[in-house]
């Protein structure tokens, strides 16, 4: 791991959104597995909310998928461990409110929670599977690379 991924593995464990993350993954039954770069694993996640294919919470990306598909597309792994980033610089918790003013801000502008949100265009929306488009009301790809 780079000096880079050490402070934000650490960073997101003294914010609590790794410790989140974990809890997050130990309710909901998914299987836990190292990632690359200080990432976590999580595969099988299938609560209901939220709606996504993958999402994150501090250094613990959670996926539908079962282990062994989970983590595989390098696309969505780099656009979650982006979310992985905000986190840590975003001092961990605090992060859900900042998420979530930007994708109401974004759904007024677009009709999309994600097209105008500055942290998921920051993150790369095509790899988070979002589509990239001026017209308000059009909705997401409905492609495995799905996100929150």
């Amino acid at each position: 791991m780079t000096p880079g991924q050490r402070l934000r593995q650490a960073a997101n464990v003294l914010n609590l959104s790794t410790p989140l993350g974990l809890a997050v993954a130990l309710a909901s039954r998914s299987k836990v597995s190292r990632g690359p770069r200080g990432l976590l694993i999580a595969a099988g996640y299938s609560w209901k909310v939220p709606f996504a294919g993958a999402f994150t919470v501090g250094n613990v990306i959670l996926y539908r998928a079962p282990h062994g598909i989970a983590g595989s597309d390098p696309v969505l792994l780099g656009h979650e461990e982006r979310h992985s980033t905000q986190y840590a610089y975003c001092l961990g918790l605090p992060f859900f409110a900042l998420y979530g003013a930007a994708a109401c801000w974004s759904m007024v502008r677009t009709g999309n929670p994600g097209r105008a949100n500055f942290f998921e265009r920051q993150a790369g929306l095509e790899a988070g599977g979002y589509v990239e488009s001026p017209n308000r009301g059009q909705h997401r790809q409905t492609d495995h690379r799905m996100e929150a």
